[in-house]
Order: structure tokens, then C-alpha cells, then sequence
């Protein structure tokens, strides 16, 4: 297998057994509505485990039963969780639930039909994003022009640290992000082969919003 020609050092597949297994089930045409939903809250948790190992720890005390110890608790470093609309919005509870003081700002897009290229109609993010660690979340990373999209908007408000979390990804999608900020982070829990000739990923999950909310 050829090495991949982008920044692999900026990249990050959430391989735990656990995750593979649980994608498996993701990619199947005869999953539920209802496990689908499941599933993308649960491999988010996963993935944001992985992409907030670096935030800061300051020492506490603490009185235990027994005594009082030493421990340590997150320090300094503020998030923010992104989700683009619509299939992001199905990833940002499974974050919430290991960071409950997030904030959740939200981009909505649509992808032209025709040209594949992502048209920006609503924006509101948290008035101090700025100062926050950034998570966008969004299921799909096919050829990187919303997720693009996203982080020029977050870099336009000021945000220096953005990572990107995705749960499938097209090589092509890396490379398109990757390449366009030098700076950015992706998390995916699968790298897939390729895109149709309508931009879908090939194996893929079909449509992550159809399948998470049921408009299929």
C-alpha cells in the first residue's frame, strides 16, 4: 500500500476494538433508525476521548472516605463543540456527556447537487469561542469542502485551535483538510476507499442525516 500523500502526524483513527465493531454495525443498510443514533453518540464519546487527551490538569485536593489525597482535575482549556447541520447535531451528546461544561455553536450547510460544493445558510457560535479548543462534528468527511468551510468560519472568529472529529473519511477528504489548514486536527474512526461519482464514500454508511433522523 502506497503512503499517504498528506500530513499524517495531524491525523488520528480511533481504531479500539470496540469502535471497529461498533461501525460495523453503523454500516449496515439494515441498522435502525433509533441504533443508528446510538451508535454516532457512542463512537463520538469514543472520539472525544482521543481528541481532548491533551487538555491541561492542575492538582485538587480531595477528601476521600479514608483521607485526603492529591488528584487532578481539567484546568484552563475551555471547549467548544461544533456540529455542522444537519448530521452533526447527531455526534454532539455523546461529547456533552464527557465534557458537560461545553459550549455548542452550530454551522449549517447544504451541498450543491450539482457541483458538490458547500453553501453556508446559518452560523451562531459561543460569543467567547476565541479563547475554546474547538470541536466540529460531522459524520461524513468526504471531500473536505463543508468541513473547509467550517474552519475558515471558526479561524475568521478567531479560533486557533480547531480539531475536526468525523467517524468516516475519504482519503481524499483528509488531504483536501489537511492541506488546506496547517494547523487543524482530524479524528475519524475509519478511513475509507473512495467517492463515487456522486461524492458519497465508498463503502461508506450512506447518508448519516437521512439515518440518524429518519428522512430517508
Amino acid at each position: 500500500m502506497s503512503k499517504p500523500d498528506y500530513d499524517e502526524s495531524r491525523l488520528t483513527v480511533v481504531d479500539h476494538p470496540m469502535v471497529q465493531h461498533k461501525v460495523s454495525i453503523l454500516r449496515s443498510k439494515d441498522t435502525s433508525t433509533k441504533e443508528f443514533r446510538e451508535l454516532v453518540r457512542e463512537l463520538a464519546l469514543f472520539e472525544g476521548y482521543e481528541a481532548t487527551r491533551d487538555l491541561p490538569l492542575e492538582d485538587v485536593e480531595v477528601e476521600t472516605p479514608l483521607e485526603k489525597t492529591i488528584c487532578h482535575r481539567a484546568s484552563g482549556k475551555k471547549v467548544a463543540i461544533v456540529p455542522v447541520l444537519r448530521a452533526g447535531l447527531g455526534m454532539v451528546d455523546g461529547l456533552l456527556e464527557l465534557v458537560p461544561s461545553a459550549r455548542v455553536g452550530h454551522i449549517g450547510m447544504y451541498r450543491d447537487p450539482e457541483t458538490h460544493e458547500p453553501h453556508e445558510y446559518y452560523c451562531k457560535l459561543p460569543p467567547d469561542v476565541e479563547k475554546r479548543i474547538c470541536l466540529i462534528v460531522d459524520p461524513m468527511l468526504a471531500t473536505g469542502g463543508s468541513a473547509n468551510a467550517a474552519i475558515d468560519y471558526l479561524r475568521k472568529a478567531g479560533v486557533k485551535d480547531v480539531r475536526l472529529l468525523v467517524l468516516v473519511a475519504a482519503p481524499v477528504g483528509i488531504k483536501a483538510v489537511l492541506d488546506h489548514d496547517p494547523d487543524v486536527r482530524v479524528y475519524t474512526c475509519e478511513i475509507d476507499r473512495e467517492l463515487n461519482d456522486n461524492a458519497y464514500i465508498l463503502p461508506g454508511l450512506g447518508d448519516a442525516g437521512d439515518r440518524i433522523f429518519g428522512t430517508k
